[in-house]
């Protein structure tokens, strides 16, 4: 299919040759697209393909260096995110922008012209949340909501400007099972009205479903275009990544051995307002087993993984041992010297200095009895930068991570490889212990298939690992035993075999105990 085919109608939006160079850099190259009116389009690609310089074109964030817009079949220049939602293009991002103290009609108000009062923007906001099945109460503040709640307020704040085209950036990243389902239905309500949405995913058997036809970026280039429903979700990769993708494998489990990481009772107090407290967590990870914890974000995973790392000692020096030590009281360098790895969500500025080299940031992160390999010996030990660099060249050539240079800044990375470096940095040490908070976030399903991989044989290695994510095909690609993390507690650890994919959802959702688990699970 060429991607001049497709409905007889003139395009809702059509783009030609659209390009944006960065110096001489092409993130967006000559790229030609069609959405057509009241249909779902995907668009996919790797990180760093290009898709949200395109989208930034699309809803006036950015200029193109060359090309034309076409709105209706006519010519736009779209200057602003103002004019685009003029035009009738609304965009809801895949971080959300709002500002936790305010209402809901206070976050919506912002984007609206001034002179709206605030109680016409609330009634037309219940009445039009009602309308579409995306339930809000308009005087509820945000601190309150659930991140699939603060969904709803982008996506109901992008409906009251009426568009003929919304664009949704990776919208189930944050939704449980059943919330992701309910925007289905919400975007399925927009198309029989003849609105279009443009919906970009890393997850392509949810594109399968719901999308009309695709788009695919590879290195700012247009590859291809397909039904999505005649394809399958390997073929799609396929296509975006220009070969197969390598798919992880198990190959049986490694029998388990004795308590690595062990939390008892722990409760932790909110540090901020906007902050989750956790209560009375525990939890038991053995040697070559792999817990994945699960949960929607916002329900304690960043304060969970700031314990059990040590970045915030907890009050009760007993309630996390590693290694049969407690460390309640130690501080991160103390549970690296016990052999414990951490892999933060946050690539820049927390897990990598992004104005660094690579080489500096591998040597940041590692304990003083790791550092011994890249000092001289002698009284005044000098740093052996020719050590530490080959150290980092082997864990880029472990990770496939793909770079610029030699030894790049870290911030010159794309987010994948950047997160396939972090991932490499902890595994290179080889931890008797390894959390990782959202190891493939954002991330491509090349680099995705490649970190999950590295965790089950770390994990077959005889080491310890607690993966914490948002993502359930992850979670049940990667875990042995899985719990669920939900307004800052914690369930017991179910094998992963027994769990199915409406059972967690639930279980994100905040029922844990009160239902009886399924005997077996083939849902996902």
């Amino acid at each position: 299919m060429t991607l001049s085919e497709g409905p007889a109608t003139v395009p809702l939006l059509s783009v030609r040759g659209l390009t944006k160079l960065f110096g001489s850099f092409a993130a967006c190259s000559a790229i030609d697209l069609d959405i057509a009116p009241g249909e779902i389009h995907a668009l996919l690609g790797e990180n760093g393909a290009g898709k949200s310089t395109l989208v930034k074109m699309l809803f006036g964030v950015l200029q193109p260096s060359a090309g034309r817009i076409l709105w209706d079949g006519s010519p736009m220049t779209i200057a602003s995110p103002g004019e685009a939602r003029h035009l009738g293009i609304g965009m809801v991002f895949q971080h959300f922008s709002l500002f936790e103290a305010l209402t809901v009609a206070e976050n919506i108000a912002l984007s609206l012209d001034p002179r709206i009062s605030l109680s016409r923007i609330s009634d037309e906001a219940a009445s039009l949340s009602k309308a579409y099945g995306l339930p809000l109460d308009p005087k509820a503040h945000v601190a309150d909501l659930s991140v699939g709640e603060r969904q709803r307020i982008e996506i109901v704040r992008a409906l009251l400007q009426n568009p003929k085209l919304i664009i949704l950036d990776e919208p189930t990243s944050v939704l449980t099972p059943q919330e992701a389902d309910r925007l289905f239905e919400t975007l399925f309500k927009l198309k029989a009205e003849g609105r279009s949405v443009l919906y970009i995913s890393h997850r392509l058997e949810e594109v399968r479903r719901i999308c009309d036809r695709a788009t695919v970026l590879r290195h700012g280039k247009v590859t291809g275009a397909c039904d999505p429903k005649q394809e399958t979700p390997a073929s799609l990769a396929r296509m975006m990544v220009g070969s197969d993708v390598a798919e992880v494998h198990r190959d049986g489990e490694a029998p388990l051995g004795d308590t690595c990481i062990e939390v008892s009772d722990l409760s932790v107090p909110a540090r901020t307002p906007f902050a989750v407290s956790l209560k009375n967590i525990s939890m038991k990870v053995r040697a070559g087993e792999v817990l994945a914890i699960a949960g929607v974000a916002g329900n304690g995973q960043g304060e969970l993984f700031d314990a059990l790392s040590g970045e915030y000692p907890v009050a009760e020096d007993e309630a996390i041992r590693i290694r049969g030590k407690a460390v309640g009281h130690t501080g991160i360098n103390g549970r690296r010297l016990l052999g414990a790895g951490f892999v933060p969500e946050e690539r820049h500025g927390h897990a990598a200095v992004p104005g660094m080299p690579l080489s500096d940031n591998l040597l940041l992160a590692r304990s003083q009895s790791d550092r011994k390999a890249f000092l001289s010996a002698g009284f005044a030990a000098i740093i052996r930068h020719d050590a530490i660099r080959s150290a980092t060249r082997r864990i880029c050539e472990a990770m496939d991570v793909r770079k610029s240079g030699e030894d790049p800044l870290a911030g010159s990375l794309s987010g994948g490889n950047l997160q396939k470096f972090i991932v490499g940095r902890e595994l290179d040490r080889q931890p008797a212990v390894l959390v990782v908070n959202q190891p493939t976030w954002g991330v491509d399903a090349g680099a995705a298939s490649r970190i999950r991989q590295a965790l089950i044989d770390l994990a077959k290695a005889g080491s310890a690992v607690v993966v914490i994510s948002q993502d359930l095909d992850e979670i049940f690609e990667v875990a042995t035993n899985i719990a669920v993390i939900s307004e800052g507690r914690l369930s017991k650890a179910y094998p992963a075999g027994t769990l199915s994919l409406e059972r967690i959802g639930l279980m994100m959702g905040g029922i844990h105990e009160s239902h009886s688990v399924p005997e077996a699970a083939h849902a996902h």
